[in-house]
C-alpha cells in the first residue's frame, strides 16, 4: 500500500474539536443499563449459538486489573495490589467465568482473535500466564491463524516472561509508552526507561511475535511540540509495527486519582493540537498508514490492507480486522459484543466473585439493540472505519430509504462538505484524507442519542481531535 504524509490543517482541528464518542460501541456505555441483567445475557448467548442459525467466529477479550502502581492519566478500570493471593484468587474466578461462557458457545465457533488488557496482564507471573492461556485454549476451539494479542508494561516484564507468552501461543504484543519525556514521566507516576522500551520491543522481536504495537498519549503535563518531537523521533527509530497516540481525556470527576495532575501544566489546546498535527505528519512522513482517528500501521500490517479494501471494523479494542466476529468478554468491567446487545460485567472484583458463586454471568448493565440502533451502528461503523458509506447498501441491508429515513439530519453534513472534509453523492457519501481527521464528528450526525448526551452537567465523552 503506497503511503503519502498526511498533511493536517490546524484551523480543522480547532474548529471541530468538542466532546464525542468514540464509537466503539453504538448505542455507547452511558447507555447501558440495569434493565440487561445476567439473564438477558444468557438470552443472547442462547440466541447467538442456537444450531441452525449462521454463527459468526468469535473475539475473546480477557481484562486483568492489577498494577503495581498508579498511572496518575490513567481512566482504565484497575486495582493497585502487591498482594499476589488476591491475584491467584482473581485467576481462580476468571477460570470459572471461563467455563461458564464456553458452555453457552457452540463448540463448532472458531476463536479468531484473543486480546488480554488491564491494568497490566503481565502482573501475572509467566506460570499464571501460561495457566489461564492453557485453560481457555480447553474450553475454546481456536483457529490456526487466530490473532492472539497482550498488553504489557515494560516496567514489570520479568526476563523469562516474553518467551513464556510466545510458546503459550501470543503472536502479538503492545506496550504502553506514553512519553519519553523524564519531566512528563515523573509528573503522570510513570518513570520508564529507554533502556526497558528497547529491551521488550528487541526482545519481541528476536521471539518473532507478528506484531508490535506501541501506545503513546498527547495532552500530558508539560507536554509540548517540542518534547513531543523527541519521543516521535525515538519511536520511529524502534519501528514498531502499529501506533496508537491517544488523547488524554482529563475527567477528575470520574477518575478522582486524576486530579492529581496539575492543569496549569497541561498543554493548552492549541498546543494539544499541534502535538497531534505534528504526530500525524511526523508518523506518516516516516512510512505509517493513518488508519484513522489514534491508530497508525506499517503498509503491509493487516489494519492496512483492510483499509485499502474497505473492511475494517471498530469494537472496544479498537479497530479491528475481524468484523464479523462476536466479542465474549470475561474479567471484571469488560464488554461483550454480541450481534443483538452489549453486556459489562461488574466492576467491583468482591461483586464479580460473588455473581460467579451464583453459577451466573457477571452481567452488571448492557443493551439490546433495536432495529435502528442496528442500522445506526451499520451507518457510523461505516463512516469511521471505512471513510464511505454506500447508499444502496444500507437500502438493502435495512429494507428502506437511506435519503429519506435520515431526511432531518443529512442537512448537517454540509458544514463538513463545505470545509472539505465531506463529498455527498446521490449514491454515497465519501470521506476524503482531510476529512478522517474528524470522522468522529461526521459519524456524530447519525447518532440518535446524542444531543441529549450533550445536555448533561458533565462531559459525557472525550473531545474529537
Amino acid at each position: 500500500m503506497k503511503t503519502t504524509t498526511l498533511h493536517v490543517d490546524r484551523r480543522v482541528l480547532e474548529k471541530y474539536n468538542q466532546p464525542g464518542p468514540r464509537y466503539t460501541s453504538y448505542p455507547t456505555a452511558p447507555h447501558f443499563t440495569g434493565d440487561f441483567d445476567a439473564q438477558s445475557f444468557i438470552r443472547e448467548m442462547e440466541a447467538s449459538n442456537r444450531p441452525g442459525t449462521e454463527m459468526s467466529d468469535v473475539s475473546l477479550y480477557f481484562h486483568f486489573p492489577f498494577c503495581h502502581s498508579l498511572c496518575y492519566f490513567c481512566a482504565c478500570n484497575m486495582v493497585i495490589t502487591h498482594n499476589m493471593e488476591r491475584v491467584e484468587r482473581y485467576v481462580r474466578y476468571l477460570k470459572k467465568e471461563i467455563e461458564l461462557i464456553a458452555s453457552h458457545i457452540h463448540p463448532d465457533r472458531r476463536v479468531v482473535q484473543m486480546h488480554w488488557g488491564g491494568g497490566t496482564p503481565t502482573y501475572l507471573t509467566p506460570e499464571q500466564s501460561r495457566s489461564v492461556f492453557e485453560h481457555i485454549r480447553n474450553h475454546f476451539n481456536f483457529a490456526a491463524d487466530a490473532e492472539i494479542s497482550i498488553e504489557i508494561d515494560p516496567r514489570t516484564i520479568r526476563d523469562d516472561h516474553l518467551s513464556v507468552l510466545r510458546e503459550s501461543g501470543f503472536n502479538r504484543v503492545s506496550f504502553g509508552v506514553q512519553d519519553f519525556n523524564p519531566r512528563v514521566q515523573k509528573e503522570v507516576n510513570r518513570i520508564q526507561t529507554y533502556e526497558q522500551n528497547a529491551f521488550v520491543i528487541e526482545e519481541s522481536r528476536r521471539l518473532k511475535f507478528d506484531s508490535v504495537n506501541v501506545d503513546l498519549m498527547y495532552g500530558l503535563p508539560h507536554q509540548t511540540e517540542a518534547s513531543y518531537k523527541e519521543t516521535l523521533d525515538q519511536i520511529i527509530a524502534f519501528s514498531p509495527d502499529r501506533l496508537a497516540v491517544f488523547n488524554y481525556a482529563h475527567v477528575p470527576w470520574l477518575k478522582k486519582h486524576q486530579a492529581i495532575l496539575p492543569e496549569a501544566a497541561m498543554p493548552g489546546t492549541r498546543e494539544r493540537l499541534g502535538i497531534l498535527k505534528l504526530a500525524i505528519e511526523e508518523l506518516t512522513a516516516a512510512g505509517y498508514v493513518y488508519i484513522g482517528m489514534d491508530h497508525f500501521a506499517r503498509p503491509e500490517d493487516e489494519l492496512s490492507v483492510a483499509l485499502a479494501g474497505r473492511t475494517l471494523h471498530r469494537n472496544f479494542q479498537g479497530y479491528s480486522t475481524r468484523a464479523d466476529s462476536e466479542i465474549y468478554a470475561m474479567g471484571v468491567s469488560s464488554i461483550s459484543q454480541l450481534k443483538n446487545a452489549y453486556a459489562q460485567n461488574l466492576k467491583s472484583i468482591k461483586e464479580y466473585e460473588r455473581r460467579l458463586d451464583e453459577g451466573l454471568p457477571a452481567t452488571q448493565i448492557g443493551v439490546r439493540l433495536t432495529p435502528e440502533d442496528q442500522l445506526r451502528r451499520y451507518v457510523i461503523n461505516e463512516i469511521m472505519c471505512n471513510n464511505r458509506l454506500l447508499k444502496a447498501d444500507v437500502e438493502e441491508r435495512f429494507q428502506l430509504d437511506f435519503d429519506r429515513h435520515f431526511e432531518a439530519v443529512l442537512p448537517e453534513l454540509d458544514v463538513f462538505v463545505e470545509d472539505g472534509l465531506l463529498s455527498v453523492h446521490t449514491d454515497r457519501l465519501e470521506v476524503p484524507d482531510a476529512g478522517r481527521l474528524v470522522v468522529r464528528n461526521i459519524a456524530m450526525v447519525f447518532d440518535a442519542y446524542l444531543k441529549e448526551d450533550m445536555r448533561k452537567p458533565n462531559p459525557t465523552y472525550s473531545r474529537t481531535v
